[in-house]
């Protein structure tokens, strides 16, 4: 064991931190983070629809989640290219390198679009459905607006305005991002939209399944046991997870790994790792140090932030590591079988990204059920049953600790 938390602490971690810190993969993180506005009231409004169904005289409440999270992937394609001007230094081909990830991104929508003969506003590949072809389209015109951040067609004497020089400068790469997609989508007539998807769709296959669904939580649980953010992976499991509750929206499929599966129905009571019953444990420890921190952690953890326990006393902890690491892989398989195999809980078919909200009262939003919320009780009752050995042993070693303190005092 010691081996192995020296390999992570010396080799692992590093070399992670450095990919967590990589301009491009910022970017990616960031431009999702600000696009959550418009998750979150997405996220509202699908709620809200749920009226329809009993008061139909009441607004259609799908039509403003069309205007929020059915613009998602345009306004990617759009943040994407403009951040990475941001990191690059780059400021000023900020709104230019915006442009030509929103023209872009429509150009290789719009053969999609014309062919399900939906109007484009409707079209689930401005939404969510879109996410990663959006990612696609934003990189490759940050790409280009990078190469030619500093080029000019004009010298630093010349005697041409500044403001009139850029218009030129701008226009050489934004030709060549709607130059290259007219060439690539209309002449050629490359289906980019689908051969995106198509390289994806494997890792939405792949999450969908038992042991993807497992590996998924577990890699969560392993890195943020390292103290590493998880939003490293945000630019990979978010466009899956939108993608997989949109579906479920539209009506296309049943896909149970979701984010209000995840983080407001069933498994993360408390934050990520399902930590809830370890704050519990922590508050009736008969160790002083371990009774503070469950104390300072009990508000925080009825929100689902548990920053302060995981920072406080799991990352780099073996003895708290471990039963985290059993959550991300034991808890997935158990929601799974109770309502892919058995079908005793439902699956949550709204859009709900209010992670925030309170456990059983996000279960109760997300799946309207008795069923769910037992399913919820029982993930509480196996998490708790996980723990609690690994923090009697951690909270015999704080106490012996403290034991020598005061014998030495």
């Amino acid at each position: 064991m010691n081996a192995l938390i020296h390999w992570l602490e010396t080799s692992f971690t590093p070399r992670m931190n450095k990919i967590n810190n990589n301009v491009w993969i910022v970017t990616l993180k960031d431009s999702i983070m600000q696009a959550l506005p418009l998750i979150f009231l997405g996220s509202i409004f699908c709620m809200l629809a749920i009226l329809n169904e009993y008061f139909p005289w009441l607004p259609n409440f799908w039509i403003p989640f069309g205007w929020t999270m059915g613009m998602i992937s345009l306004i990617i394609s759009f943040l994407i290219p403009f951040n990475l001007m941001e990191k690059k230094r780059l400021r000023k081909q900020r709104i230019n390198a915006g442009m030509a990830g929103i023209i872009l991104f429509l150009i290789i929508i719009t053969p999609q679009v014309i062919t399900d003969g939906q109007p484009g506003f409707n079209h689930s590949a401005l939404g969510a459905g879109g996410m990663f072809v959006a990612i696609v389209a934003g990189l490759f015109a940050g790409f280009v607006l990078n190469l030619f951040g500093k080029f000019s067609f004009f010298s630093d004497e010349s005697v041409i305005p500044d403001f009139v020089r850029s218009w030129f400068d701008a226009m050489l790469p934004i030709g060549i991002v709607v130059v290259v997609g007219w060439i690539v989508v209309d002449i050629i007539g490359f289906d980019v939209y689908n051969f995106v998807l198509a390289i994806f769709m494997p890792l939405q296959n792949i999450v969908e399944t038992p042991w993807g669904f497992s590996l998924m939580l577990f890699v969560v649980c392993f890195l943020y046991s390292l103290g590493i953010s998880t939003w490293v992976l945000t630019p990979v499991l978010n466009p899956v997870l939108l993608a997989a509750i949109q579906a479920n929206i539209d009506g296309t499929a049943t896909n149970l790994v979701t984010d209000p599966t995840i983080y407001s129905a069933y498994l993360w009571i408390g934050g990520i790792g399902c930590t809830m019953p370890l704050v519990f444990m922590l508050i009736r420890s008969k160790s002083k140090k371990l009774r503070a921190l469950g104390t300072a952690s009990l508000a925080p953890t009825v929100f689902n932030i548990n920053e302060p326990i995981v920072f406080g006393c799991i990352a780099w902890n073996p003895l708290l590591m471990i039963p985290m690491w059993l959550q991300g892989i034991i808890l997935p398989l158990i929601v799974w079988l109770f309502t892919k195999v058995i079908a005793f809980a439902p699956i949550p078919m709204e859009m709900f990204q209010m992670w925030y909200c309170p456990f059983p009262i996000a279960t109760w939003l997300t799946t309207r059920s008795v069923s769910g919320l037992l399913l919820m009780l029982l993930i509480f009752i196996i998490a708790f049953a996980i723990w609690y050995p690994f923090f009697k042993a951690y909270e015999k070693q704080e106490m012996e600790k403290e034991a020598e303190v005061v014998a030495k005092g």
